[in-house]
């Protein structure tokens, strides 16, 4: 049975506002998947996307409708695209940018082995600015003959896209003009029906294209452009997708959509309802402030009083908690765009240059930047601090969000301090200790909400026990001691130094020492202090679901925990 766009939204908007998920860009893109999986072969062709929040519908329109329910719960479908679902998605698809990249291989491995099949990348206007993007376009002519782009273009990120190709792309989109002049062109070349002035007619509309758009910019890369394109006319999206398919060479489909679409609220205010959290009833005046919230107040307050700081963000200042210090300080505070690696350069000149840049990036992302924070940052001693946002498991957001891996990648480099503090009043000293320690500094802290207070019980008498967890761990292990009894609970606010002092004098007290993290147990704290009991996430991609089911699922909730440290007692161990 064939479903309508109206359907299709429909559904989308009652699963995500149960479920939680990504509720604005899938339905600014419903006519586009639509028009895909009519154009191509989802099964045989290769449709790879550029961060799958924006393809539910794809999901629905490729045998997942009826699975569709259970989409980011617990052994249901994934939040993103992924072969392993699916044959129809040709790529996994968390992070932005990788899309042009992974589809040019696959074109270019078609190519080699003679094979028919189309090759289609989804691209949004702020992940075509990514570097990844840009490396690819750079290559894109050397390596295939065919390679189509679609670029989905709704003058956003997850904020609103900045830097100068989202002022190119605004251009182009303004083609009205052009294509009402176009298809006068177009016209009389068909009524002049002369081959000998076919040329100098096509010639001519090049260089109407060139006078009223500006640079052909895409056209310098060696592909066709197409567009701009109404995203939500579906006959507009077939004739282009089709004479895509026909054109010769590699060609880009400039497809214009509104995020949000057909959900009132959502088209309003498509950064609010990017991503969409199910939350439980709270009274007025109740919801405590989130992690991100509390840094964004916090570097506020620095802000006021020390006229160095700067604040970074890699298109999230609203997911950062940044949204108020943007405000507030509009000449301290930069938005690069999705583009990571430069995010962390940029802070190393910014740092350089007498300034105090605080990055704020989620773990998830931070991973795209390690070398910079290796070769622009530590090497040079330079003061730039990395606040390390949704640090941990994050739940429904699944494997390619799960912010385990930051700690790991960075506890090796050199100059480095790692810091996590326990709730609100010790972020906001972290930052200020980070803003006058003058070397590179790491603060970490979870999605959710942060805890106003939280205090470290005395150390008990005789204790058998060292339990050593971070700032995010701190409750679970305090509800641990408490169950088990005989725990010395240690805050592991310095990640990086660890109080080696303190931990030599457990071990020669005979104590046993044990470790909780909300990170990966591979390269993770309870390695670097060489704990005997470590308890942590294990050496797999963990997947979607709620938090505490999945702290169930790898037992990490704070009975299991408890329950093997009574058994290890028992053993005399």
């Amino acid at each position: 049975m064939t479903r309508s766009a109206r359907e299709i939204r429909e559904e989308i908007i009652a699963t995500v506002l149960r479920n939680g998920g990504h509720l604005a860009s899938s339905l600014g893109a419903v006519e586009l998947s639509m028009a895909l999986a009519e154009a191509f072969d989802p099964e045989r062709d290769r449709v790879v996307w550029d961060v799958g929040h924006q393809a539910y519908a794809w999901k629905i329109l490729t045998g997942r409708g009826g699975r569709f329910g259970s989409i980011r719960t617990l052994g249901g479908l994934s939040p993103f695209l992924d072969p392993a679902e699916s044959p129809a998605d040709a790529a996994v698809s968390g992070h932005a940018g990788s899309a042009l990249s992974v589809a040019l291989g696959l074109a270019a491995a078609r190519d080699r082995r003679g094979g028919s099949e189309h090759v289609v990348a989804v691209v949004g206007d702020a992940s075509m600015a990514n570097g990844h993007s840009l490396e690819a376009l750079n290559n894109c002519a050397a390596e295939t003959k065919k390679l189509i782009v679609v670029l989905n273009d709704n003058e956003m990120s997850i904020s609103r896209s900045v830097g100068s190709l989202s002022r190119v792309l605004a251009r182009l989109t303004s083609g009205v003009r052009y294509n009402r002049a176009k298809n006068a062109v177009k016209a009389a070349g068909r009524a002049l029906r002369l081959s000998f002035l076919y040329r100098p007619v096509h010639g001519l509309k090049r260089i109407l294209k060139t006078m009223v758009l500006g640079d052909l910019w895409f056209e310098q890369f060696g592909l066709h452009y197409l567009g701009p394109v109404d995203g939500h006319d579906p006959a507009a999206l077939a004739s282009a997708l089709a004479a895509a398919k026909a054109e010769p060479r590699s060609v880009v489909v400039h497809v214009v959509t509104r995020k949000g679409k057909g959900y009132a609220p959502a088209e309003q205010d498509p950064v609010k309802y990017h991503g969409v959290s199910p939350v439980a009833p709270v009274a007025p005046g109740e919801r405590p402030r989130t992690w991100s919230e509390e840094f964004g107040a916090a570097l506020s307050e620095l802000a006021r009083k020390d006229e160095r700081v700067v604040a970074l963000t890699a298109g999230m200042r609203d997911g950062t908690g940044l949204a108020g210090f943007a405000r507030e300080f509009p000449d301290r505070f930069f938005d690069v765009g999705i583009a990571e690696g430069h995010l962390v350069a940029f802070a190393a000149g910014l740092a350089a240059g007498g300034l105090r840049p605080f990055v704020a990036v989620y773990s998830t992302f931070l991973q795209r930047a390690v070398d910079q924070v290796m070769h622009d940052v530590c090497i040079s001693r330079l003061p730039v601090v990395i606040c390390v946002d949704r640090a941990g498991i994050v739940g429904a957001d699944g494997a390619t969000h799960q912010g385990l891996y930051d700690y790991a990648m960075l506890r090796c480099l050199p100059n480095l301090e790692i810091v996590q503090p326990k709730d609100a009043p010790d972020l906001a000293a972290a930052l200020g200790e980070a803003l006058e320690r003058g070397g590179p500094t790491v603060v970490r802290y979870p999605r959710g909400a942060a805890p106003s207070s939280l205090e470290v019980p005395p150390p008990p008498a005789g204790a058998k026990f060292a339990v050593w967890a971070p700032g995010d761990a701190l409750a679970k292990a305090i509800a641990v001691a408490g169950e088990v009894g005989g725990c010395e609970v240690v805050h592991a606010r310095s990640l990086k130094p660890f109080d080696a002092e303190r931990l030599a004098r457990q071990r020669a007290a005979g104590m046993k020492i044990v470790s909780i993290e909300n990170g990966s147990l591979a390269g993770g704290f309870g390695e670097a202090i060489g704990a005997d009991l470590r308890f942590g996430w294990p050496d797999v991609f963990v997947p979607h679901g709620r938090i505490d089911e999945l702290e169930r699922k790898y037992s990490l909730d704070a009975g299991a925990i408890a329950a093997a440290l009574v058994g290890e007692r028992e053993r005399g161990g």
